[in-house]
């Protein structure tokens, strides 16, 4: 089983909108037995808290299923439970990195060329859907492709 992080700010607005995005499109391909996928913050800041309602707004316009969830912190030592551990913006990755030094491989920004775009900011959800959307469509892409090239040597 892959398992998959992805980790914003707050964890209320794009990396469970990651996190849904990416569920359903392994659902979609019949993979959800093969992918553990969660999401969580660097910060304290919203601990606890549900989706934003914007957040749920897109989700559910895009036909993305989601469920009630506790937006929670990255914890030390967490980085050994994960394959992959996905940043939405710079700040995440240099958190990121400095709570799990040992696991630069496993770190990557969703999005190669830029960050995703911050809703919270912007209060632009339609972009930020489509810069998660994007990047969760490249990375399964990868992942799969990696996991066919590793399982055929």
């Amino acid at each position: 089983m892959l398992r998959i992080l992805f980790v914003c700010h707050g964890n209320i607005c794009r990396s469970p909108m990651a996190e849904f995005i990416m569920k359903d499109m392994v659902t979609q391909r019949g993979l959800e037995d093969s992918f553990y996928i969660e999401s969580a913050a660097t910060s304290t800041e919203e601990l606890g808290r549900d989706l934003y309602p914007p957040t749920k707004r897109i989700l559910r316009d895009k036909q993305i299923p989601f469920s009630k969830r506790r937006a929670r912190q990255i914890v030390r030592g967490e980085d050994k439970r994960w394959d992959y551990i996905f940043g939405m913006d710079h700040a995440n990755i240099r958190d990121l990195q400095r709570w799990f030094p040992d696991a630069k491989e496993k770190i990557h920004m969703l999005l190669d060329h830029r960050a995703v775009s911050d809703p919270w900011y912007t209060d632009d959800f339609e972009t930020a859907f489509n810069d998660v959307y994007e990047g969760c469509a490249i990375w399964l892409e990868r992942i799969l492709h990696d996991q066919t090239e590793y399982t055929h040597t």
